[in-house]
């Protein structure tokens, strides 16, 4: 499927493939490096989380907010 292809698709059908791709580069995490400014974030996103800074909700709402984003 080229690129032109993927993005006629709606955005349901779209986030289905992300999923699927991601699950592929997650179960291939031995090798697969995530980039060194992926560490910087995930540091900082945890001393946000530690200082208050940011509030968590389930991850199912979660995905459901993100979809409804898409609709």
């Amino acid at each position: 499927m080229s690129i032109a292809e993927l993005r006629k698709l709606p955005a349901e059908e779209k986030l289905k493939i992300l999923e699927v791709l991601w699950g592929d580069l997650a179960g291939d995490g031995d090798t697969f490096e995530s980039p060194a400014w992926h560490e910087t974030e995930l540091r900082k996103t945890e001393a946000d989380f530690q200082a208050g800074k940011i509030e968590t909700i389930d991850w199912e709402d979660a995905k459901k907010q993100l979809r409804s984003q898409f609709e």
